[in-house]
């Protein structure tokens, strides 16, 4: 018998492009086009490197004591991890051991499906509506739990408090984790309904809104008994996940809350525009509540669109998978960056054959 016959085989997360040539335009990934505060870059020069050969504090205080001043909760109620794939991962891997399968939409970010066959754990997709909203009456049947991201990615489509609501007092037995990576580009937080739902679970990261993607912080905000569940599973399997740069740095960019609603303002500002942009040029999209946009036209192909984008060493993402093959998700850059953007848009639009008319 292969050793190969015992091997966990699964079809792995595929993420945007990271480009290894100079001078492009990045809006592929969503990524902050803004740097951290520059109090992250105190911390980094101020750093005595010889406390490197120290473990880091398992329990990252200084990050969580910071992230719960900021939201107003417990220290208790704050986990955090290396970045928000970690987080939901080790969410997964506790709340999620149900023999019913657990629910997500069918448009969604493509991770879930990955940590559920990782995991062994069974899953159903529920579809968007037309317009890619949720449904709250399709999820009352049953099931071993909930996620689902608000803003959802790739659409952007922000859903309101009465909709979560609604499916949280529909699952009073499963866990529901609501996703909240761009929640701050406009969006309302569903943190308020912690006080009712002690079975919810609210994820956010530092990737996006405060520009820190390559130093790997997220973290959940829920009940004191789901985070310890939390945490005895993390240090069941790694205590030492986060670096004492990180943690501090972490923390740093928390207080700095002026600069913080400063870039991300600047970003909302930016896609306000561009939406404006898009639709001068005939393109149709849900009404982005994060900092990016998911753009269809009906004339032109979207996969030629980015073919033509990327020759041009701008990058945006597309996926070629049922009901999205026609949509490209473009990241918000600086308003430079989409300037440069739009023009390259505009002389494609100007070479492309329409759609029915090859």
């Amino acid at each position: 018998m292969s050793w190969e016959s015992n091997i966990r085989r699964v079809i792995p997360y595929t993420p945007g492009e990271q480009p290894k040539i100079s001078d492009v335009i990045k809006l592929n990934t969503n990524e902050n086009p803004y740097p951290p505060t520059p109090r992250v870059m105190e911390i980094l020069n101020s750093y005595e490197c010889g406390r490197m050969r120290l473990y880091p504090d398992t329990n990252s205080e200084v990050l969580v004591n910071a992230l719960a001043d900021f939201y107003k909760v417990k220290s208790s109620q704050v986990f955090v991890g290396v970045g928000s794939d970690d987080v939901i991962s080790m969410a997964f891997l506790t709340f999620f051991n149900s023999d019913k399968p657990i629910l997500f939409p069918d448009i969604t970010y493509s991770f879930y499906d990955v940590w559920a066959d990782v995991y062994r754990i069974p899953y159903k997709t529920i579809p968007l509506t037309e317009d890619f909203r949720i449904d709250p009456a399709d999820y009352t049947i049953p099931n071993g739990g909930i996620i689902f991201p608000n803003p959802n990615a790739p659409t952007g489509v922000l859903e309101s408090l009465d909709t979560i609501e609604e499916i949280l007092k529909a699952n009073p037995d499963s866990v529901v984790m609501v996703d909240e990576a761009y929640i701050d580009f406009g969006g309302k937080s569903v943190l308020p309904l912690l006080d009712k739902y002690e079975n919810l679970l609210v994820i956010q990261t530092f990737s996006k809104s405060r520009s820190m993607a390559g130093m790997r912080i997220g973290f959940a905000i829920g009940s004191e008994k789901m985070i310890k569940y939390l945490n005895d599973v993390k240090f069941s399997i790694n205590s030492y996940t986060m670096n004492p740069l990180t943690q501090l740095s972490g923390a740093e960019a928390v207080k700095d809350a002026e600069y913080f609603y400063e870039t991300t303002k600047k970003i909302m500002e930016t896609r306000e525009d561009a939406k404006k942009r898009l639709t001068a040029l005939g393109f149709t999209f849900p009404d982005a509540m994060s900092n990016f946009i998911f753009a269809t036209h009906p004339d032109y192909d979207a996969a030629e669109i980015f073919t033509a984008l990327k020759e041009r060493k701008i990058f945006v993402r597309h996926w070629n998978k049922p009901r999205i093959s026609q949509y490209l998700r473009i990241t918000i850059g600086t308003p430079e960056e989409m300037d440069s953007f739009f023009a390259a848009l505009e002389e494609i639009l100007g070479t492309l054959t329409k759609r029915g008319n090859a």
